[in-house]
């Protein structure tokens, strides 16, 4: 039986043939600017070698370029049909379109660790501190703010949702920016167009304001408008969108993303970072200058890294920070020794908290050997504006077993811990979070013993908890009973009660003030009642928080 050979042959001759006519090409590269133009208005790519997406770009606009070009009609002869025939040929021409590619190729792996451990190491230099000299002792916990950027959303949302002609024609941004507005911790998110056509009917008069989250008392926020409306935002369109305003003003610069802040005169700024490598074209990228870039007319100012005006607070986010103390504590014995025998490696845990320290906002992670990912070896803090690393040889806890801790503590009730802050009780190490319930509502605080995390304390305020917490290092032998005696007790003649923000103030005859989480209880109790109150006798507002109350 005769075999039936079925040959596939695709005639490139018809498209070489597209563009015989030179006329076409008048109107073919008109069409290419065009599309190019367009390709970069949308994707914003920075014309600079150490980006991979110029390279990208680069190899889109020349496949365009060429196309024309590709295939070449040559003629040939055919054996098989015994006379001369016309065939297309790729044009060494497109070769051209492989060299970007080729370029980036070569770019990425002499950028990698393999080649440039120690480079990629030394980026950082990380000072090792003593905790207890460094860390101030915390008895007022008042002040730490919290709460995580998923609760901070519900009670913004909650917020908005009060200003009826608001929330029709915005939303707010869904990142909360962490910032220490006038030494005080709050989270602050600007208002975003509602889509393109709220966006439309609004342009002209800007977005109004902003939402400030107080993310210590964790249930309060508030709506604040700006001075001068915002036109230039991420959610803007055209020539007011944000990132596309900074690109045509800094087409070279490799841009970061931008962070909400307000200024000591309550002005709106984006802060945005710019980026170069350390490590040949791509390799160990890190923040170089700063753009800070006025939303209200559209004007900037580029900073080099030293000389950042004090305001600011986030120039580095946490996710870099992490990575950069990583190829540290990965690469300072070599890249063979990160993946074979990983002696002396480690690396932070997978998530960050912030502290406020002074005048600046600090990131803290823990840190573990690759080796075993139970404990922490240490933790390290990074400043958000400097970039300055701090590295303290803590053991204990990892932060995710503190967080299962406190969950177990009330795990009847299904609460969730937030990742913690860290903080400095009585010399020792404690992490101190909050526990949410399934609305991501905060119902308890707890803090947790980095050093023995079965040292655990609930309590329904951040006080409550720290009085509870020190009750137990002291009957853990840590603490002193003269340490932790810092509590009275006095019967008071109520002279008014009243409500703010489900905190419950009593104010006595005497015009001493004290406070407390709402407590339906306290509805019984009227103005000329006698109460016995157990109070924490340390404060710096003057208004001492109730640790438990009898009413007589």
């Amino acid at each position: 039986m005769a075999k039936n050979n079925h040959k596939v042959n695709i005639d490139f001759t018809k498209f070489a043939n597209l563009f015989k006519n030179k006329k076409w090409l008048y109107v073919y590269y008109p069409i290419v600017a065009l599309v190019l133009f367009l390709v970069f208005y949308v994707t914003l790519p920075a014309i600079n070698f150490a980006s991979e997406g110029f390279w990208a770009y680069l190899t889109f606009a020349l496949i365009l370029c060429v196309l024309p070009f590709i295939f070449k009609k040559t003629t040939t002869y055919s054996q098989e049909y015994q006379r001369p025939v016309t065939v297309a040929k790729l044009n060494p021409l497109a070769l051209i379109v492989a060299l970007p590619i080729i370029i980036s190729i070569i770019g990425g792996i002499f950028s990698s660790s393999f080649f440039f451990a120690k480079t990629y190491s030394s980026v950082i230099d990380v000072k090792e501190a003593v905790f207890e000299e460094d860390m101030p002792e915390t008895d007022n916990v008042t002040n730490i703010a919290l709460m995580d950027t998923a609760s901070a959303q519900i009670v913004g949302e909650r917020t908005l949702g009060d200003l009826s002609d608001v929330v029709s024609q915005y939303e707010i941004s869904e990142t909360y920016n962490q910032i220490n507005y006038k030494k005080t911790p709050k989270k602050v998110a600007s208002l975003e167009y509602a889509g393109f056509f709220k966006w439309l009917g609004n342009k002209s008069k800007g977005i109004p304001g902003y939402v400030s989250v107080d993310p210590v008392s964790v249930n309060s926020a508030e709506y604040i408008e700006f001075k001068k409306p915002i036109y230039y935002t991420e959610s803007a369109y055209f020539s007011k969108d944000l990132m596309r305003k900074l690109r045509f003003s800094y087409p070279t610069k490799i841009l970061g993303e931008p962070h909400f802040e307000l200024d000591d005169d309550d002005n709106p700024y984006y802060i945005v970072a710019c980026y170069k490598p350390n490590v040949f074209m791509f390799g160990a990228k890190d923040v170089s200058e700063v753009i800070i870039f006025n939303p209200c007319d559209g004007s900037s100012v580029k900073y080099p890294i030293g000389n950042v005006p004090s305001w600011v607070d986030i120039v580095y986010d946490g996710y870099l920070a992490s990575e950069k103390y990583n190829w540290q504590g990965m690469y300072s014995g070599g890249w063979l020794n990160s993946v074979i025998g990983q002696k002396g490696c480690k690396q932070t845990t997978d998530d960050f908290g912030y502290l406020i320290l002074e005048d600046d906002v600090w990131y803290f992670t823990g840190v573990t050997s690759v080796n075993n990912d139970e404990s922490n070896i240490g933790f390290i803090l990074s400043n958000a504006r400097t970039g300055e690393y701090k590295y303290y040889p803590v053991i204990g806890a990892e932060e995710y077993s503190a967080m299962g801790a406190a969950e177990g503590e009330v795990q009847e009730k299904g609460y969730k811990a937030s990742f913690p802050a860290l903080i400095n009780v009585k010399g020792e190490a404690t992490y101190i979070m909050v526990l949410k319930d399934d609305n991501g509502l905060v119902k308890l605080y707890a803090l947790v013993n980095v050093k023995s995390y079965g040292i655990v304390a609930t309590g329904t305020t951040q006080q409550k908890a720290m009085d509870a917490y020190k009750e137990l290092l002291y009957e853990h032998g840590i603490l002193s009973g003269e340490e932790v005696s810092t509590t009275n007790e006095v019967e008071i003649t109520v002279h008014d009660i009243w409500e703010v923000d489900k905190t419950i103030y009593i104010r006595s005859t005497d015009k001493q003030v004290f406070k407390t989480a709402f407590d339906e209880k306290l509805l019984l109790i009227f103005s000329g009642d006698k109460i016995k109150i157990t109070y924490n006798t340390e404060s710096t507002s003057g208004i001492f928080e109730i640790v438990k109350y009898t009413k007589q």
